[in-house]
């Protein structure tokens, strides 16, 4: 089997145990689904999953890793003359667009299994806060501050306090059973509200 090949079938492996795992998270209740279940479900060993999924949070949250880098990959590829902010603000406005799941479209079922979950609310707070933390080494890096300068801590903080505000909307939205295109209004309508919130003080900020 050549290299590609492995990594199709590895690929195809993770998604599966993903896949059959939510399937049985939202049938029964993230809690009372074990790894062990999830494995025979899935027809693999045990030491499969947790070798794609060391936390068993992580197969319910299985886009954990795009999500904590998303805010720090789009300012890190902003335009030419554009802020920090202002990328930012693009790209939440073009991910309520196609209603993507990073920003919260995950629809009612999944996101009142979160509500119901201690452990995934918490896994969701430890990514917010991963998220910050790669935002603001972005942020340090592309301003090129000097050390100890808290500035692209405090930015990097009221981005994502931005974001995870506008996150929780749209689940509270959804777990409510409110269409995509009415959560899409109303998305929109608040992220032009509190992105704008801080034009005056970042507007400026992070300029490419």
């Amino acid at each position: 089997m050549t290299a590609g090949l492995r990594e199709l079938k590895k690929q195809q492996t993770r998604q599966a145990i993903s896949d059959t795992a939510t399937r049985l998270f939202l049938e029964r209740g993230f809690e009372a689904v074990t790894i062990a279940e999830i494995a025979a479900a899935a027809q693999v060993a045990k030491m499969t999953v947790t070798n794609y999924f060391p936390r068993k949070e992580d197969l319910a949250l299985d886009y954990h890793e795009a999500f904590t880098a998303a805010l720090a990959r789009t300012v890190a590829g902003r335009q030419e003359g554009e802020s920090a902010l202002a990328a930012l603000r693009r790209e939440y406005l073009a991910a309520v667009e196609r209603h993507d799941p990073a920003i919260g479209f995950t629809g009612p079922e999944f996101a009142r299994m979160i509500a119901d979950s201690p452990a995934l609310t918490a896994r969701l707070r430890e990514l917010h806060d991963q998220r910050e933390e790669a935002l603001a080494q972005v942020l340090a890096a592309h301003t090129a501050s000097n050390p100890g300068d808290l500035t692209p801590q405090a930015v990097a903080a009221l981005l994502a306090a931005v974001h995870r505000t506008l996150f929780q909307q749209v689940l509270d939205l959804t777990r409510a059973g409110r269409s995509n295109e009415e959560i899409a209004t109303a998305a929109t309508r608040s992220a032009h509200r509190v992105f704008g919130l801080l034009e005056a003080s970042l507007g400026g900020y992070a300029v490419r």
